[in-house]
C-alpha cells in the first residue's frame, strides 16, 4: 500500500467516479478535516492522486461500519502520529462506541455553520440509526439550535448560519412527522404559535412528539392571529389547545388568547423560551404553563388531555397600567415624532431609529398589557450584552434611549407616568 501514487493528476469528476462520494461532501471533508488535501492547479481545479482516491475509500468505509467522519479522520491521523500507514493497517478499532448525542450534536452544529447540508444530513442519519426518534430530536436538533443561538448572541455565529440550521431541523420534523404512525388514543390537540410568534421549531417539535406517543394532534404553524385561531377550533373541537411564545410582545399576546378561550370553556396551555427566562410571567396568563422542558411539556399536556383541571388563578393587571397602556397607544405617534425631532442627538442612521422605535414600542406595549415594566429589563440587559458581544456601540443605545426618555416625558408631561418613570430608571443605569 506504501506503493500507492500520491502524483496529483484525476480531477473530480474522476475521484467522484470511483468512490461515489458527493462533491459537496468531499469538499466538506476537506475544509473542515483537511483530509484530503488535494492541491489545484493553477486555474484553482483540484487534483487528486491515486493515494487521495484511496485515502477517501478508507474514509467511506469507516462510516459504512457506523462510525461519524470525525472519529474516523481522528483515527487516521492518530495512526500517522505512531508511525503506521492507514491504508497499510488492519488495526482499526473495532470497539469504538458509538457517537454520543452530544458528539452528534456538535458534529451536526458544525455541518450547519459550513452550510454543509450533506453532511449535516448524513450526521442525522447515524443519530437515527442509533438513537430514538426523541432522543435525536431533543438533543441533537433542539440542543443543536439553541448552542447555534447561544454561539450567535457570543458573535460566533451569523444569523444566515442559524436561519439555515432552522431550515434543514425544521424540514427533518416535518418529514418526520408525514412518517408517523396514525393517532391510537382518543383526544385531539390543537397545536400553534401566539399572534405574531413567528419561531415555530419548538411548537412542531412538541406536535411529533405528541404524536408518536399515538396522539391526535393539528398543527397550524406560525403566527396564528386569534380570530383564525377561533375559527379553527370551532371547526376542529380539540380537546386541549396549546400555544408556544418565545418573545415578550408574543407572550403579551396571549393573555388576550387565554381569556377568550377560557370564555369558551377550551382548556389551554403555553410555554416558550420567554417564560423560563421570566418565571414570573406565568402568574399573569390565565392557563396551564407546560413547564421549562420538552419533556415536561409532554407529561403536562396528557394530564391536561385526562384531567379537567382548574384553571390557574394570575395577577390582576392595575387600572394604572391599564390607563397607561390606552395613553401610550394614542400618544406613540407622537413620541417617535419627537425622537425623529432630536435626530442629531441621537446619532443613528434612520433605518436603526424606524427599527429600534418598533421593536420598543411592541416591548412596551406588552409590558404595559401585561402589567409590569420591569419585564423589559431582562431585554435591555440582554440587547446590552449583545451589542457588547458583537463589537457594536453601546452609547449608540443609550443615546437612543435618553432621546426615548426625554420624548416620553415631553408627550406625557411628567415624571411620574409608568413609562416615562421606567424610561428615566434605564437612563440612570447606563
Amino acid at each position: 500500500m506504501s506503493t500507492i501514487s500520491k502524483k496529483p493528476v484525476y480531477n473530480l469528476k474522476v475521484v467522484v467516479s470511483e468512490t461515489g462520494i458527493k462533491p459537496d461532501t468531499l469538499r466538506a471533508w476537506e475544509r473542515r478535516y483537511g483530509l484530503p488535501e488535494p492541491p489545484r492547479t493553477a486555474g484553482g481545479h483540484r487534483l487528486y492522486s491515486d493515494y487521495d482516491i484511496a485515502t477517501i475509500k478508507w474514509l467511506l468505509a469507516r462510516q459504512e461500519e457506523g462510525m461519524s467522519i470525525g472519529r474516523a479522520v481522528e483515527i487516521w491521523r492518530d495512526l500517522l502520529a505512531q508511525g503506521q500507514e492507514p491504508l497499510a493497517t488492519s488495526r482499526i478499532p473495532v470497539d469504538t462506541p458509538p457517537a454520543s448525542p452530544t458528539e452528534l450534536r456538535d458534529g451536526w452544529v458544525a455541518a450547519c455553520e459550513q452550510f454543509d447540508e450533506p453532511g449535516a444530513e448524513q450526521l442525522l442519519q447515524q443519530a437515527f440509526a442509533l438513537y430514538p426518534p426523541e432522543i435525536v430530536c431533543v438533543q441533537v436538533l433542539q440542543a443543536g439550535l439553541a448552542q447555534i443561538g447561544q454561539r450567535w448572541y457570543a458573535g460566533r455565529t451569523t444569523v444566515q448560519q442559524e436561519h439555515f440550521a432552522s431550515a434543514l431541523a425544521m424540514k427533518r420534523l416535518y418529514a418526520l412527522l408525514a412518517a408517523a404512525p396514525a393517532p391510537t388514543r382518543s383526544g385531539r390537540i390543537l397545536v400553534c404559535c401566539a399572534p405574531q410568534e413567528e419561531h415555530s421549531f419548538p411548537a412542531l417539535l412538541l406536535t411529533l412528539l405528541l404524536r408518536l406517543r399515538g396522539w391526535e394532534l393539528v398543527f397550524l404553524g406560525a403566527n396564528v392571529p386569534l380570530a383564525e385561531l377561533e375559527n379553527s377550533i370551532n371547526h376542529i373541537e380539540p380537546d386541549l389547545v396549546i400555544l408556544t411564545a418565545q418573545q415578550l410582545f408574543t407572550a403579551a399576546t396571549l393573555l388576550t388568547v387565554a381569556e377568550t378561550l377560557q370564555a369558551q370553556a377550551v382548556p389551554m396551555a403555553y410555554g416558550g423560551m420567554i417564560f423560563n427566562q421570566l418565571p414570573a410571567l406565568r402568574s399573569r396568563i390565565p392557563a396551564h404553563f407546560l413547564g421549562e422542558t420538552i419533556v415536561e411539556a409532554m407529561q403536562i399536556a396528557v394530564v391536561l388531555l385526562q384531567n379537567k383541571l382548574a384553571v390557574p388563578e394570575v395577577a390582576t393587571v392595575s387600572a394604572v397600567y391599564r390607563t397607561a397602556l390606552e395613553e401610550y397607544r394614542r400618544q406613540q405617534a407622537a413620541v417617535e415624532a419627537e425622537i425623529w425631532s432630536q435626530i442629531a442627538t441621537v446619532q443613528l442612521p434612520d433605518e436603526m431609529i424606524a427599527r429600534s422605535n418598533s421593536y420598543l414600542a411592541r416591548d412596551i406595549q406588552a409590558a404595559l398589557t401585561l402589567g409590569d415594566m420591569s419585564f423589559l429589563d431582562e431585554e435591555v440587559a440582554w440587547l446590552t450584552q449583545l451589542l457588547a458581544n458583537h463589537n457594536l456601540g453601546q452609547a449608540d443605545l443609550w443615546r437612543y434611549f435618553r432621546a426615548y426618555h426625554t420624548a416620553a416625558k415631553t408627550v406625557f408631561g411628567s415624571d411620574e407616568h409608568v413609562v416615562v418613570s421606567w424610561l428615566g430608571k434605564v437612563v440612570r443605569s447606563a
